[in-house]
């Protein structure tokens, strides 16, 4: 973190759909230049005044000119702040600049990423770097996958409370759902798929759920790709769209933490096949949103999510968790999880080093407490 920086959070991206609903959410809880100070970055400063007055901010709301393509915006832009959020995606095509000016200013970047390939390269590339300026690079800081990786660090701290001990086995349900897509998350699942059929490595990466554990291969992993029978929920199960970048973060967390739920740990991910319960977002396909758009307030705002974590010891015994959220996942949810890691980051948890992180390895409970407390989720024990 770069301590004495002017402003606690910059969100850029501002003037995109994902970026927007951040800024609207910080404006309305906290204000400008009270107990968070923020600022909103985009490449064009009419746009961003536009959008700010759009928004009903107030008129005094910092506003900041920076370019993913223009290395020197970008430095002077994360050397004024402790932290960067960034929905300028897909981060494969504009995120590499953005990232390495924040490793080399000590600066805190969170983002929204769902794309393991640019993940993986971030780690090789940033994380001793990050480590020694004290950097925390924070990856996928919404939907995928908060919820699911403090769904799994929740069901593994109350097995410890409950059982005795840490448990070998999680599985993540999603039991029911209603959201969609915005066109920046389309346009990721795009770009990854054109780099998969340029570079057939990717196609391996994106396969192994070890593909951000440098160094480390876990045991072979439940392959959550055919429906099947759960006798823990009492339901038919099936593939779920996101657990292919999900598991992939769990397994980077328990990694983090020191494998915590230990070296043999397995978990998988998967949707309840049952009428209202669908395995998808709506929005995938040809129909697909252009950047820049996504679903309406009144859709975001009848979203939800609902997922159980179901925590197995190796003598059977059992706890089950869920995680529950108040909006649709992709982006009323998600932009008030990504606004609270950042604050969570900056203000709760300076002790953590440097380095590329996952939001539940990098925060714990001290994020769960600030999302129950202020973004609508909700961590319940159930059994």
């Amino acid at each position: 973190m770069n301590p004495n920086a002017e402003f606690d959070i910059i969100v850029y991206g501002a003037t995109g759909y994902t970026g927007r609903l951040v800024a609207e959410y910080l404006a309305q809880r906290y204000g400008v230049g009270g107990e968070v100070k923020w600022a909103m970055a985009g490449r064009s400063a009419a746009k961003l005044a536009e959008v700010r007055d759009e928004m009903g901010a107030p008129a005094e709301t910092p506003l900041i000119v920076a370019d993913a393509e223009d290395s020197a915006s970008l430095d002077a832009m994360v050397r004024r702040a402790k932290a960067i959020i960034t929905t300028v995606g897909p981060y494969q095509l504009y995120g590499d600049k953005l990232v390495a000016a924040c490793v080399a200013a000590g600066t805190d970047c969170l983002d929204l990423t769902g794309e393991p390939n640019w993940m993986a390269k971030v780690i090789g590339q940033h994380d001793a770097a990050a480590k020694a300026s004290g950097a925390r690079i924070v990856h996928s800081c919404g939907f995928d996958s908060i919820p699911f990786e403090l769904g799994v660090w929740f069901a593994e701290e109350t097995a410890k409370a409950r059982l005795g001990a840490y448990v070998p086995r999680v599985k993540g349900r999603l039991r029911a759902m209603q959201g969609g897509l915005s066109g920046g998350t389309a346009a990721s699942g795009a770009a990854t798929m054109a780099a998969i059929q340029k570079d057939p490595s990717i196609g391996m990466l994106m396969m192994n759920p070890f593909a951000l554990t440098p160094g480390f291969q876990g045991p072979d992993q439940p392959p959550g790709n055919a429906v099947e029978h759960d006798p823990d929920i009492g339901a038919d199960v099936g593939p779920f769209m996101m657990a292919m970048i999900n598991t992939k973060n769990v397994h980077r967390s328990n990694a983090l933490l020191g494998h915590r739920w230990g070296t043999d740990f397995k978990y998988d991910e998967m949707s309840i096949v049952a009428p209202g319960a669908p395995t998808g977002f709506t929005g995938m396909g040809p129909d697909a949103p252009k950047p820049g758009e996504g679903p309406s307030k009144a859709e975001r705002e009848e979203g939800f999510y609902d997922i159980v974590f179901i925590g197995i010891a190796a003598d059977g015994r059992q706890v089950k968790v869920s995680v529950k959220g108040d909006r649709d996942p992709g982006y009323g949810s998600t932009s008030k999880m990504l606004a609270e890691a950042a604050i969570c980051l900056v203000k709760d948890a300076q002790a953590t080093p440097g380095g590329v992180w996952t939001p539940g390895a990098a925060m714990e409970g001290k994020l769960a407490d600030r999302l129950q407390a202020n973004a609508g989720l909700t961590f319940t024990v159930e059994s």
